[in-house]
């Protein structure tokens, strides 16, 4: 028997310097079916390329367009029984509007520690120590998510 192809999935770990002009913050989605706080992520739709979904679920998510940096570990875990494999980058958020919809109805811009916290899975905690040790050190921002 063979086993399940996996989902394959792409997402982001979405920054913005921070408003208040030191660090960066980090865009988190709450997902109420779930009840989950993560990275904004989703499914690829056939023939499109995970950077291309990468690019469209954080829009469809978070409202914000973004540019694509480092890429970050690809995550795998099982979902009903069928392996998932989701595809991430770094993405410096580009500007945009959030509005709350029936897969995310919020969103919030934190600093990476009380982002670490809110993180629902440690899949996504390790998501974002990756993001961080992209880190250049006089801004402490993501070198190659600009």
């Amino acid at each position: 028997m063979t086993s399940p192809e996996p989902v394959l999935a792409a997402g982001c770990v979405l920054w913005r310097p921070s408003p208040a002009g030191h660090g960066i913050e980090i865009a988190l989605v709450h997902r109420p079916k779930y009840d989950d706080w993560s990275h904004p992520k989703g499914k690829r739709k056939r023939g499109e390329s995970a950077e291309a979904c990468a690019r469209r679920e954080v829009l469809e998510e978070t409202g914000h367009h973004c540019a694509l940096g480092a890429r970050l570990p690809t995550v795998r875990y099982p979902v009903d029984g069928r392996p998932k494999e989701v595809v991430y980058w770094a993405a410096r958020a580009l500007g945009g509007a959030f509005v709350p919809g029936r897969e995310v109805d919020r969103l919030h811009w934190l600093p990476p520690a009380e982002a670490r916290t809110r993180l629902t899975q440690p899949r996504d905690r390790a998501l974002l120590d990756s993001l961080l040790a992209t880190a250049a050190p006089p801004g402490g921002q993501p070198d190659d998510a600009c």
